[in-house]
C-alpha cells in the first residue's frame, strides 16, 4: 500500500504455526537509495521478492536494510536479501540489537524452554521433517553483519529523512522509525493494529513489558498522520491522540 510518494508498507501473508499470518515491512525511496525496513520470516524472500516486483523494484535494487529489532520475524530473510542484492546492501540496527543479528548472544526469546514450547503448540498434522525444520531453524537462527548503529534521536538522511527512535520493551534494543516528509512512523512491534484500533505493546511478546510501555511517550513528541504496525498494518484515525491515550495507560 502507498502512503505517500517515497514510501509504501509491503504486505506479506503466509500460513505460520497451522494459520495465515500477515506482516507489514516498509519500502522507503528516494533517487539514490532504496531502503527496506525488516526483512520478513526465514524463507520469506520470494515473497519479498514478488512485494517489490509489484513497486517496479527488485531485491537487487535495495541499498540500505533497517533491522527494527532482533525478533525472528524481522530478521528471518536478512541473509537471503543481502545475498541476492547487487550492491552489498548497508545494514542498520540498534547497538543492543547488534550482536543478536550478527548471532553472537542469543535471540532474547529463542531460550531452550521457548523453543520446546513453540514446538509443543505445533498442530498435530504437522508432518515430522517440517517440525524438524522449524526446529533447525528456531535453534539455528538466520544471522548477518550489521554495518551501522542506528543513534537515538538522529536522522538518517534518505527518503527525505528518517528520524531514529530507541522505543525498547519489546526487544532490549527495539527501535521506531518517523519519516519526515509522510509523517509516518513505523512502529515496528512498539504498538499493534487489531480490529482496526491502535493498540499498545503485545504483552506476550515484550521482553520487558513496563519499558515497552514507558517507550510509547516518546513517539508524542512526534506530529503523525500514519502508524504502519508490523502486525496490524496501517493506523490513521487521529494517531496522535490515540498513541497520547496509550501513553497514560
Amino acid at each position: 500500500m502507498l502512503i505517500n510518494q517515497g514510501i509504501k508498507m509491503l504486505e506479506i501473508s503466509a500460513a505460520m504455526m497451522g494459520r495465515i499470518e500477515t506482516i507489514h515491512p516498509t519500502l522507503i525511496w528516494d533517487h539514490q537509495n532504496l531502503v527496506l525496513i525488516d526483512t520478513g520470516y526465514p524463507g520469506q524472500f520470494a515473497l519479498i521478492q514478488e512485494q517489490l516486483s509489484s513497486c517496479g523494484v527488485s531485491v537487487q535494487d535495495i541499498t540500505k536494510i533497517i533491522i527494527s529489532h532482533q525478533d525472528l520475524d524481522h530478521i528471518g530473510s536478512l541473509p537471503d536479501v543481502i545475498r541476492n542484492s547487487n550492491r552489498t546492501p548497508e545494514v542498520f540496527a540498534s547497538e543492543i540489537e547488534k550482536p543478536y543479528i550478527e548471532g553472537d548472544k542469543r535471540l532474547v526469546k529463542l531460550s531452550p524452554e521457548s523453543i520446546t514450547q513453540a514446538l509443543a503448540s505445533l498442530p498435530a498434522a504437522v508432518p515430522p521433517e517440517w517440525k524438524n525444520a522449524f526446529r533447525h531453524t528456531l535453534e539455528n537462527p538466520p544471522q548477518a553483519e550489521v554495518n551501522s548503529i542506528l543513534h537515538d534521536g538522529e536522522e538518517l538522511p534518505l527518503g527525505g529523512g528518517i528520524i531514529v527512535i530507541h522505543t525498547p520493551g519489546h526487544t532490549p534494543g527495539h527501535t521506531s522509525l518517523y519519516h519526515r516528509p509522510s509523517k509516518t512512523l513505523i512502529a515496528a512491534d512498539a504498538m499493534n493494529v487489531r480490529d482496526g484500533q491502535l493498540l499498545g505493546p503485545d504483552p506476550a511478546a515484550s521482553s520487558d513489558l513496563a519499558l515497552a510501555k514507558l517507550s510509547l511517550q516518546k513517539l508524542t513528541h512526534y506530529d503523525i498522520h500514519n502508524v504502519i504496525c508490523y502486525h496490524g498494518g496501517l493506523y490513521t484515525d487521529n494517531p496522535n491522540q490515540r498513541i497520547r491515550e496509550l501513553s497514560y495507560e
